[in-house]
């Protein structure tokens, strides 16, 4: 394998296979792969906006028996700091979120024990009948397996009942790394690898719109790496035409700090700044089927996802008015509405509001400017 014959078929939106990718991730210059990656973000984006949202990303609760070894968020059941949250809590939020702008909950938990499909039909229907125009971006591959084991059905009955109650989009929460030898060491009580992409090809065959992600940068190869990608790729190949599938592709390094993996293990975080940026290029040149590459600041901070804007990313992601379950693992960086476009226009962006659906909006003229607490 030669590199620059590799980077020339990524140049012509060829698909490179995953010992291809992991080839390039070790003998490619970071220029070359930001060089190539840029020039398929401008392939694929016409213009010089970098899109970003407003949204709040609401826990409907912290009990979770999946027993994650990276998340400090959830708690067992029985704990004294266990909630779920009630409707009068939802009210509240999302009246504070519409105030700074937003139309959208990112709207996750955990793997309760107890809480069926009718509890989150009952919530989301509950919602929608209060605030009509929020959209619910909501749980995610192991909340749906998770259910459909509850209740003995199907992935497609579960989300087409959801979807009925008022589920607008799926985020690709809990994918971690989709090799199974991963997710038995780090998150042995969600489902499989090939649990999480059935869900997925599920919610597309119901014209359910999805994103997709890769947490990084722990116990996994570089070689698993880049089977995650290409097996992404594989089921937003299959998606319906009909259907968007993947709208979007994030990836972000492990926050390490507290975790069971960080004490009991020593695994740490040693993703450096230029392999985050190497990992985007690649992103962009592994999966030329989805649209849009998105640069996590909330991990990464403020001027290492301003390079990525150069190195193939074309979203910024969210303002985050709220977001529990990173940030208690160590993600320290917050953004308004203000500080968000700010950043872009530095990195020499024109900045553009979105929505999940990644259609621009304009800003609302009486958004409150969110106040944040460094």
């Amino acid at each position: 394998m030669q590199v620059q014959s590799l980077l020339q078929k990524g140049l012509n939106l060829e698909f490179l296979s995953a010992e291809e990718g992991e080839f390039l991730f070790h003998n490619a210059p970071t220029a070359e792969l930001v060089l190539v990656a840029n020039e398929l973000r401008k392939l694929k984006k016409k213009s010089n906006k970098v899109t970003w949202i407003i949204d709040r990303n609401l826990n409907t609760t912290n009990v979770c028996i999946a027993n994650c070894k990276f998340c400090n968020f959830y708690r067992i059941p029985g704990h004294k700091e266990a909630y779920i949250t009630s409707m009068d809590q939802y009210k509240e939020k999302i009246e504070e979120t519409i105030k700074y702008g937003g139309e959208q909950l990112l709207l996750q938990g955990g793997h309760h024990p107890d809480l069926g499909l009718k509890f989150y039909c009952d919530t989301f229907s509950g919602i929608k009948k209060m605030f009509p125009n929020i959209k619910l971006h909501a749980l995610g591959p192991p909340e749906i397996a998770h259910i459909s084991k509850l209740e003995g059905i199907s992935h497609t009955e579960v989300l087409s009942a959801l979807k009925e109650a008022g589920l607008n989009s799926l985020p690709g929460a809990g994918a971690e790394i989709l090799n199974d030898r991963v997710r038995r060491l780090i998150s042995k009580g969600k489902c499989s690898g090939r649990e999480w992409l059935d869900v997925m090809r599920a919610a597309h065959q119901l014209n359910i719109t999805t994103s997709a992600t890769m947490m990084f940068g722990h116990i996994e190869t570089v070689s698993e790496r880049f089977e995650h990608l290409v097996l992404l790729r594989e089921v937003q190949s299959e998606k319906p035409e009909s259907s968007k599938g993947f709208l979007a592709f994030i990836p972000w390094p492990f926050m390490d700090d507290g975790t069971l993996l960080k004490r009991v293990k020593g695994v740490s975080n040693n993703v450096t700044d230029d392999e985050y940026i190497r990992m985007i290029a690649l992103s962009r040149i592994m999966l030329p089927n989805i649209d849009n590459i998105q640069a996590s600041w909330l991990t990464v901070g403020e001027k290492t996802a301003q390079i990525c804007l150069h190195a193939g990313a074309n979203d910024f992601g969210s303002i985050m008015i709220e977001e529990n379950v990173v940030s208690a693992a160590g993600a320290p960086h917050r953004f308004t509405a203000d500080g968000i476009q700010q950043a872009i226009r530095e990195a020499g962006f024109e900045p553009q509001l979105r929505t999940q659906e990644y259609e621009e909006r304009e800003l609302p003229k009486d958004m409150v400017q969110q106040v944040i607490n460094y």
